[in-house]
């Protein structure tokens, strides 16, 4: 009779640890869909800055090391590009980060992959995409960023600050990086260079949740620099979340 008692609490033990043990296996500090305009305002070298940018900035050993200092040492990421509406498109799809390989594969995977669209700017239907790869992603975490960048305002589709708002609602942050531009374009100057500049643009309309921020870069060539101190940033952010939660327990 024992035996039979002892086998049963083994059973329903093991049934109860097996799930915990493999979710905390997905566990990750950070979901963060790096999403990047692609709309017709970048031009091909342009373009090319901004790639090669994120490709540098998740193998920064600046960057790695803020992932690595949280409490599961990972984070999981996506890449897509956005530009008009219906025009959104998974680059890289969710991939654990936490060492310098894993990085590495996705910086290499990032520079190999064609240019998505050349469109209008779609702000909102960039943001609604990220959305929908957050609620299917396939690792455990509580805090979750967008991360947008991009040259101009929303011109195509919903308005964008509809969506940020839905996005909040959910507990998701929407951090944005833009891109100043010296030259306005010609047939369309407010696009790139809106009243009151593109940066209180984004903090008024994009950017929304605990935490969220913009961060400007003067242009494409200091776009680099820009999205390591923005990575730096949100990762931090997802370690401060976590150590607020403990303590308040």
């Amino acid at each position: 009779m024992r035996m039979i008692k002892f086998l049963v609490v083994l059973i329903f033990t093991g049934g109860i640890l097996a799930p915990i043990a493999a979710r905390a296996a997905d566990d990750v500090d950070l979901l963060l869909v790096l999403a990047a305009d692609v709309s017709r305002s970048i031009d091909d070298a342009k373009f090319q800055l901004q790639r090669e940018g994120y490709a540098a900035a998740i193998s920064d050993p600046r960057v790695l090391d803020t992932i690595r200092s949280g409490r599961n040492g990972r984070i999981g990421v996506t890449f897509v590009e956005w530009s008009g509406v219906g025009a959104q498109r998974v680059v890289i799809d969710w991939t654990e980060v936490g060492d310098a390989a894993a990085a590495k594969q996705f910086g290499d995977q990032l520079i190999e992959s064609p240019r998505s669209f050349a469109g209008r700017t779609s702000i909102s239907g960039g943001i609604e995409f990220a959305l929908a790869r957050l609620a299917g992603a396939p690792f455990n975490c509580v805090r979750r960023t967008i991360d947008v960048s991009g040259d101009g305002t929303n011109n195509d589709g919903s308005a964008v600050a509809e969506l940020r708002d839905q996005a909040v609602a959910k507990g998701v942050t929407i951090n944005g990086l833009v891109i100043l531009s010296d030259n306005p374009m010609p047939w369309n100057p407010e696009h790139t260079n809106p009243p009151g500049g593109l940066d209180n643009y984004y903090r008024n309309n994009v950017v929304g949740g605990p935490g969220a921020f913009v961060m400007a870069a003067q242009n494409f060539n200091s776009f680099g620099q820009a999205i390591i101190a923005k990575m730096i940033a949100e990762v931090s952010q997802a370690h401060e979340a976590k150590r607020w939660r403990a303590a308040g327990r």
